[in-house]
């Protein structure tokens, strides 16, 4: 134990030590004491305690001063906050250290000095407060933090601006908005050995989903260089998710992976002149178009951030860095997670717009909502005061000083940063939509334009045209009673996957893999196998799309297993029912280098589509990359829980024939508990039922198809839409195919449009004893409800017979 009176070390503080050197210190001195036992590094260091904070104000006369100051100021006039404040900083840089903190200061540092072979040792000078990052407010980026800092007189510089930066305008207004007297806040100046991460990477990463707060994943975020660009936002890094229950078993569950632009990387500067410790630098393009990090230091992070959360119990936002001299990973802060950690766990709040409109910009998503204003375009922080109430903020990059009038703004656009910087941390706080990296906000959107800014679609952020109307559910997630039909969902998009999972639910009905194929792939999967042979302009413009992938292959496979994986995970362990790709021939077209290789039909509906594709040799290489992503997912990702589903099935021989080249791809029917199902869309399927059933585990009713077939009726016609799946032709088929499916033991759901869209239809499913049923998520709350009232008898209708001994609805 040290006999220091205003310092400590690392290894003499624990959590419990907040009130002592706030939360941050006594984090890391937590971590450094007890977790170094289970492979986290944390690099040693010290802090100064809360009572240096009073002693230094006492010895300089400010406390009074300093309260007189605050006392009169209206944070709402940004322009008297920005004076105040900064006259008080002023104060305190000008101010001296007593002579005994200043002692205790150079004594600890000369322990690391020590430790470090008799040279100086480059430290990072940190804060923090008292009140700062307890479990409701972050205090994300309030204060400052001043890298490699080396030497006695730099570092007790250093600390005084440390202390100086609890009155930056940001940390005034915040501690005015959570309700902190500023005298009540004390700072504790944290000293801590770097990490050369300025010759290798760094990033945060937290044990949540920042953005549906679904608490089974970790995210982490990655630049080159040190950390302070991804906090601060300067720099647009890479993100990946990693699934936690399958990473436990062993599996490499990435199920995330997006490329960043990691224009920048801050460095060591040798300028001794100005004293200037650090400077960004441009990142060499073949350095930008690759992952900052390994898929093995992904999976070492994430085991680090879980046993991180294990330990404290509760969700964590973690800073990482890498060391490019000896390629070891440390974490160098740990905080407890602050939005979604305070929401009500059965309540969820759901954006939605109600119209389109023409997509002007695309970025990252912030916040899961939805504003809308006019644009008002701030480059400097001498023009924040022309922000106005309900306007939409744009900027090159949000900087946590211009807290103080983010919360007047409907919505946050910028052209750098990502979604966990600490100026997303603060809209997640505020409940204001933000998008991030856009990369051109700034030029792409005039002053004065009307725009909406949607982040409810994803985990792509789109700003739109216009001022579009939308509309919010709460959904109430208490499970309460579930009904005996099975009620699933029916998903396309993986980036609100982890979102829909919280509904009350038994796994998913119908995974879409087109919406993958289309929004997270755009390519041609035969495009990609044929790169070598295009037409130059098109092969730049796929190589440009696949940066990040060690191949055109390994990028529709990667990406495509990741959006099945993330869809997967959320749900897990419950089922999980994907539909092999059925793209017709002119939406195959559509994707880039498609046109090439499609035919042209007048019919696409009735056309080359579905399993016909599989084992045509046009298209078979293509779906050898399909079965090569499902199979990644659930042998690799450990998501065994994904089952399949063919579509468009026309004969018991096509059946056969694609049973039997999956299995040649390594998903055979049976292996590992695989389950593969048909849709039943064809009315042949339901004639034939019990000789398609032979060979496959159970039927999906896709009634959108089946209508479409059964009346002779186009879906894509705009003439006949009196016609619906409520017709009893259609009845009398879906009839078959339920008692099929119950007669040879084998599941039968239904995941076609019409249960969502048509109460009759539901009430009638499970009238029929339907096995599952598959609805829209917006639909789930209110079919549950409609599904227990049949089952209990209360909306029992008696069903009348029709010429067919079938039941009408």
């Amino acid at each position: 134990m040290s006999n220091f009176s205003y310092v400590r070390l690392f290894s003499e503080l624990g959590i419990g030590d907040v009130p002592l050197v706030g939360g941050k210190n006594a984090s890391l001195g937590e971590m450094y004491s007890t977790l170094s036992g289970q492979a986290i590094q944390v690099p040693d260091g010290f802090a100064t305690v809360a009572a240096a904070y009073y002693a230094f104000l006492d010895h300089n006369d400010l406390r009074n001063k300093i309260t007189e100051a605050l006392a009169q100021l209206d944070i709402a006039d940004v322009r008297a906050l920005a004076t105040v404040g900064a006259s008080i900083r002023g104060w305190i840089v000008d101010g001296e250290m007593p002579p005994e903190i200043a002692a205790e200061i150079n004594a600890a540092y000369d322990i690391l000095r020590q430790k470090n072979g008799g040279m100086d040792p480059e430290v990072a000078v940190r804060s923090s407060a008292t009140a700062e990052d307890m479990p409701d407010a972050s205090f994300a980026g309030q204060q400052q933090t001043y890298l490699n800092i080396q030497g006695e007189e730099h570092l007790q510089r250093s600390c005084k601006r440390v202390l100086a930066s609890l009155f930056t305008d940001r940390a005034i207004a915040y501690r005015v908005h959570k309700g902190f007297d500023h005298m009540a806040v004390a700072l504790s100046v944290g000293v801590q050995n770097m990490v050369r991460s300025d010759l290798a990477s760094s990033g945060v990463m937290f044990s949540i989903d920042t953005e549906s707060g679904f608490t089974d994943v970790v995210m982490v975020t990655a630049a080159y260089g040190l950390g302070e660009n991804v906090v601060q936002g300067a720099v647009t890094p890479d993100e990946f998710l990693v699934y936690k229950n399958t990473l436990a078993d062993g599996f490499r569950p990435i199920i995330r992976r997006q490329l960043g632009s990691k224009a920048l990387k801050m460095v060591y500067s040798k300028d001794g002149v100005t004293g200037v410790a650090t400077r960004n630098v441009e990142v060499r393009r073949e350095d930008r178009e690759r992952f900052a990090i390994t898929d093995d230091e992904v999976l070492q992070l994430a085991h680090l951030a879980i046993s991180i959360e294990r330990h404290y119990g509760r969700p964590m936002d973690i800073e990482w860095a890498k060391d490019g001299r000896s390629g070891e990973l440390f974490i160098v802060q740990a905080r407890p997670e602050t939005v979604h950690s305070n929401l009500d766990a059965s309540k969820q709040l759901s954006y939605r717009l109600s119209e389109k409109g023409k997509v002007l910009l695309t970025g990252k998503s912030v916040g899961a909502r939805i504003g809308s204003g006019t644009v008002k375009t701030i480059l400097d922080a001498s023009h924040m005061a022309d922000i106005e109430d309900g306007d939409v903020l744009v900027t090159d990059m949000t900087d946590p000083d211009w807290e103080p009038i983010m919360k007047r703004a409907s919505a946050i656009v910028t052209n750098r940063g990502g979604r966990v910087c600490h100026a997303a941390i603060i809209a997640r706080e505020l409940g204001i939509p933000a998008i991030v990296g856009t990369v051109d906000a700034t030029d792409r959107l005039s002053d004065g334009q009307a725009v909406t800014v949607c982040c409810a679609e994803g985990e792509t952020g789109k700003v739109y045209d216009g001022r579009l109307s939308f509309e919010t559910v709460e959904f109430n997630l208490e499970a309460g009673i579930r009904p005996r039909t099975k009620i699933m969902m029916i998903v396309g998009n993986p980036g609100r996957a982890l979102e829909f999972s919280r509904l009350p639910n038994d796994g998913v009905g119908l995974v879409r893999i087109e919406f993958i194929i289309n929004d997270h792939i755009g390519v041609h999967p035969q495009a990609l196998l044929d790169i070598d042979k295009l037409e130059p302009s098109l092969q730049s413009e796929i190589r440009e799309r696949i940066a990040g992938y060690g191949s055109p292959r390994e990028f529709y496979v990667g990406r495509l297993a990741e959006g099945i994986g993330t869809i997967a995970a959320a749900f897990y362990p419950k089922p999980v029912i994907v539909r092999m790709s059925d793209f017709k021939s002119n939406e195959y077209a559509q994707l880039l280098g498609g046109v090439d290789y499609e035919p042209r039909e007048d019919n696409p509906m009735l056309g080359f589509r579905g399993a016909s594709r599989y084992h045509s040799p046009r298209f078979a290489d293509c779906f050898a990359m399909e079965c090569d992503a499902v199979k990644r997912v659930r042998d690799v990702m450990g998501l065994a829980n994904l089952e399949l589903m063919i579509p468009f099935v026309r004969s018991v021989e096509e059946e056969i024939k694609v049973m039997e080249l999956m299995a040649g791809q390594g998903l055979r029917r049976g292996e590992n508990g695989l389950r593969i199902h048909l849709m039943c869309e064809i009315p042949a399927n339901a004639l034939l039922a019990e000789r398609f059933l032979e060979h496959c585990d159970g039927f999906s009713i896709g009634s959108n198809d089946l209508t479409q077939l059964t009346l002779g009726v186009d879906r894509d016609s705009e003439l006949l839409t009196e016609f619906d799946e409520r017709n009893d032709a259609v009845a009398a088929l879906m009839g078959m195919a339920i008692r099929a499916c119950k007669k040879a033991g084998k599941y039968i759901g239904i995941c076609g449009q019409a249960p969502s869209d048509f109460p009759e239809i539901t009430r009638w499913l499970v009238e029929q004893d339907i096995e599952s049923i598959a609805l829209n998520p917006d639909s789930i709350l209110k079919m549950t409800q409609l599904v227990l009232d049949v089952e209990s008898g209360v909306a029992r209708m008696t069903p009348q017979p029709n010429d067919s001994g079938t039941q009408q609805l």
